[in-house]
Formats: structure tokens, C-alpha cells, sequence
């Protein structure tokens, strides 16, 4: 970390959401320097065109899509693309030696099938993407670490897993009765126009969708089939919120051990996330909110036992456009790079 020498540091997809929140942390990160901004529709725009705030400091235009030329003047990339896309691109970037961090989906299955069936794409890059580690720095911590490709772990999943993990691992519940209640505010569904978005449909208003078949549902089963070290199917479901930024996911699971109170869970959740700096256990009797994590890489995470019905009930809060989206896919490069997790990261939110 004492080398003069900054990381050259590539985004493809810059236009979107995911790619504006690297943009703004990358600005700020000791170890690397922006070197060049990607996207086809865009291409030949000032960046600050598209992003007028950041202007007087991002004077980069946004460029064609070559790997190839990619390849040649990053030594990192990431790729925040819609699904499917990232696939066409990435084997390339690791031929060169680039090290990749995707922030779709296209890299977060251990079975392409499953991505197959989930996503309608079939692949022809099987041998690069067998190598591609999940990013989730809480539960894959070492592997990520030797890895040089990352699939970085979806918004929802991260909520959601990082409140159902130690439940798992340890064996405290029946895994077949988890529930995932999640919300998320719009930015979730991306910059691009569409109707469920508009103002004036989605404000003073809450809804389900993807009841039943939302995408993040095989990545969240897959990850708690591997803490649990049995096949488990996970009843998931988000809903849309009229708020901008956050994601509030609340986990039932009915325990085991009927015996268990609060301060146990609280105690197991606590060793769990010892090494972790960016999840913080919220003291007992609170509960987070998503207004907490705004702005930061923090996930919030308070616990409570019902025992009349016998339940664990854990509740995460995070920001879904920097822990669940671009600062994750950061705090992953800090650990290829082996530098400190938490360097160039938004350490507390923006209140109220």
C-alpha cells in the first residue's frame, strides 16, 4: 500500500446506477485511479453529460466496449452490465490478466444450469466461469482473496444472507422454514424509463413482485444450501418501496432449540461477524431502518426471538447501491488486492 503506483482501475457500464456509485467511491480510494469508462449506448458522451454533478471532477468521456483495448490499460475491471452481458466480455479480460469483478449475475452461479433456467441465456464460457468465486465478503472471505474473478453477490442476497448465515452454519433452525420479506427502494430497478417506477406509481404505495420466481432466489439458495450443507429452498419474497435507496429484509426461521432467547442469537451473531467490520449487530430491543446505511457499506442487523411461535426474526439494513451493489464489489477488490477491507469506503451514512 506504500507504492506510489496507483491501480489503473476500468468500468464497464459506467452510465447506470451501479456505475455512477463506483465512479464517486473510486474518486475517493487511495490505491486506484480511474483510467476508463465503457458503454456502448453512451459511447462518445462526456461523462458528465450523463452525470452533470460530477463534472468538475470526471472529465473522462465514455468509450466504446474493446476488451482487448480494455485489457491493455486496466489492470482491474469492473463490469456493471445487465444480465448476460458480462459473459461476452469477461473471458477475454481474464485471458489478458485482468482481474474482473462482475456486478450481474452471469458469475454468481456454481451451476450454470441453474443460470440457465433463471436467466434464458445459455453460455459457452464454462471453464472461466467454474472460476469465478461469489462475492460475499462475510461468508468467502479467503477465497475471494485468490480469486481473479468475483461475482459479485446480488442486493437482495447480501440482506438476506447476511441474516440468515449464522443461523445456518451454526444449525439453529429448520432450514426449510425460512422466509425472506424484503423491500427496496427504486433505484434497485435501475436508471433505464419504466412505468412501476414513474412517481407517480410508486409513490404513497407498496407492492409485491416476482412472488414466487424472483431471479435472486437460486442465489440465495444456493449459499444457504452451502452453509447448511444440504439442499434448501428458501421462500423469498421482495416488494417495491417509495423511498429512493435501501434495502430492509426481515428473516423468519423457526429455531431448533425452542429454548433459545435473543441474547443467545445475539451473542452467535456477534462471534459470527467478529472479523467483519462492515456488519454491525444493533444492540438488544433495536431494530435497524433503512435510512441507518444510507450512503455507507454498513449492513445493520438486529435480532429478536418469538417465543410463541418459537421464531427467529433478523432483520438487515443496507444500502442496495453500496454494500448490496458498488462498494461490495470494492470491499471485494481491497481483499484480491490485500489491502485493509475497508479502505476507500464510506464508513457512516448520510442521516437523516
Amino acid at each position: 500500500m506504500g507504492d506510489i503506483r496507483r491501480v489503473s482501475v476500468g468500468i464497464v457500464g459506467a452510465s447506470g446506477y451501479g456505475g455512477v456509485q463506483l465512479v464517486r467511491l473510486l474518486m475517493d480510494h487511495p490505491e486506484l485511479e480511474l483510467t476508463y469508462l465503457g458503454g456502448d449506448s453512451s459511447a462518445g458522451k462526456p461523462f458528465a453529460d450523463l452525470y452533470p454533478h460530477l463534472g468538475h471532477l470526471v472529465k473522462r468521456q465514455i468509450e466504446a466496449v474493446d476488451p482487448v483495448e480494455i485489457a491493455e490499460r486496466c489492470e482491474v475491471v469492473f463490469l456493471s452490465l445487465p444480465n448476460g452481458l458480462a459473459c461476452q466480455i469477461a473471458p477475454t479480460l481474464i485471458e489478458k490478466g485482468c482481474k474482473v469483478l462482475d456486478l450481474s449475475a452471469d458469475y454468481r452461479f456454481t451451476n450454470l444450469d441453474t443460470y440457465t433456467s433463471w436467466y434464458g441465456k445459455e453460455r459457452s464460457d464454462r471453464a472461466i466461469a467454474d472460476k469465478a468465486v461469489y462475492g460475499l465478503p462475510e461468508l468467502y472471505r479467503n477465497r475471494i482473496a485468490e480469486s481473479q474473478l468475483i461475482g459479485c453477490a446480488g442486493c437482495y442476497p447480501t440482506a438476506s444472507l447476511l441474516a440468515l448465515s449464522p443461523l445456518l452454519k451454526q444449525g439453529l433452525i429448520v432450514p426449510e422454514t425460512a422466509i425472506i420479506d424484503a423491500k427496496s427502494g427504486t433505484s434497485g430497478g435501475g436508471r433505464q424509463a419504466k412505468t412501476n417506477m414513474l412517481l407517480a406509481e410508486a409513490d404513497n404505495s407498496i407492492g409485491a413482485y416476482g412472488v414466487g420466481r424472483h431471479r435472486h432466489t437460486p442465489e440465495i439458495e444456493q449459499v444457504c444450501s452451502d452453509l447448511a450443507g444440504q439442499e434448501v429452498t428458501i421462500q423469498f419474497t421482495p416488494h417495491l418501496m417509495p423511498m429512493v435507496r435501501g434495502i430492509l429484509a426481515t428473516v423468519y426461521a423457526t429455531l431448533r432449540d425452542p429454548g433459545l432467547v435473543r441474547e443467545d442469537l445475539m451473542t452467535i451473531y456477534t462471534a459470527f461477524y467478529r472479523n467483519s467490520p462492515w456488519v454491525t449487530i444493533c444492540e438488544s430491543g433495536v431494530y435497524p431502518q433503512t435510512k441507518w446505511a444510507c450512503g455507507s457499506n454498513l449492513c445493520y442487523i438486529g435480532i429478536e426471538v418469538d417465543p410463541r411461535t418459537g421464531r427467529a426474526i433478523v432483520m438487515s439494513a443496507i444500502d442496495n447501491l453500496i454494500k448490496g451493489q458498488a462498494g461490495q464489489a470494492i470491499q471485494c477488490l481491497n481483499i484480491m488486492m490485500g489491502w485493509d477491507e475497508t479502505l476507500g469506503l464510506p464508513k457512516l451514512g448520510f442521516y437523516p
